[in-house]
């Protein structure tokens, strides 16, 4: 997986499909709560999900390099916006969206500053402050009470989800909640997505990997 210094259109296939598909399943996903282990209120499927994003654009990136991990992100997110108009609500499609752009095109900044550090601190470091900004961005626009006016200009009942609910001692919107927790879980995800991400490169670019491995 060296860096290469061209690339066709055959190249895009994978990576926008993964792509794709990983945002459309989130954006299903993310509708239901994790009823398990009293969870229900602060986590949701799409937690599990998602990070899988991140893993293909950094794997973009390291193969063909930020130019084309963007072009990658532009094709996966009109596609996704579309599949999620389909699958989701139009709320939904629109925070997701925004959110996917935004976090993923950060992502690919940062991984690209820290390319040449230890093969896992570029993933990692632009998965976690990408997870910030994407959860931030999704769980607001999606559920704060402050943008119910996407629903009732798409026509849609509020889908709003701004009752308290108990949180460390406090009351806080249950969107926030979700949030957190949709959060930590993809913080841990980021972790877990460094073993098929160090995986395929020492598979498959045995040279970056050992070069990087042991740099600070």
């Amino acid at each position: 997986m060296p860096l290469k210094s061209a690339y066709s259109l055959s190249d895009f296939i994978l990576p926008v499909f993964a792509m794709c598909a990983v945002v459309a399943a989130s954006n299903i996903l993310v509708q239901y709560p994790f009823n398990h282990f009293g969870l229900g209120e602060i986590l949701t499927y799409g937690a599990f999900t998602y990070p899988i994003a991140f893993l293909v654009n950094d794997l973009a990136n390291r193969s063909y390099g930020p130019a084309f991990a963007r072009r990658v992100v532009y094709v996966g997110f009109a596609i996704a916006v579309v599949l999620s108009i389909w699958l989701a609500t139009p709320r939904i499609a629109i925070a997701s969206g925004t959110a996917f752009l935004t976090a993923q095109l950060l992502d690919i900044t940062m991984f690209n500053k820290l390319r040449q550090l230890t093969w896992w601190k570029a993933p990692f470091a632009s998965a976690i402050f990408g997870s910030l900004l994407d959860t931030l961005l999704f769980f607001s626009i999606a559920f704060a009470a402050r943008f119910a006016w996407i629903d009732a200009m798409t026509g849609q009942a509020d889908s709003s989800l701004a009752m308290p609910v108990p949180f460390f001692s406090q009351e806080i919107p249950l969107w926030m909640s979700l949030g957190f927790g949709d959060l930590t879980v993809k913080l841990v995800m980021a972790i877990v997505m460094l073993v098929p991400y160090g995986a395929i490169l020492a598979i498959f670019a045995p040279a970056i990997y050992s070069a990087n491995r042991n740099s600070r």
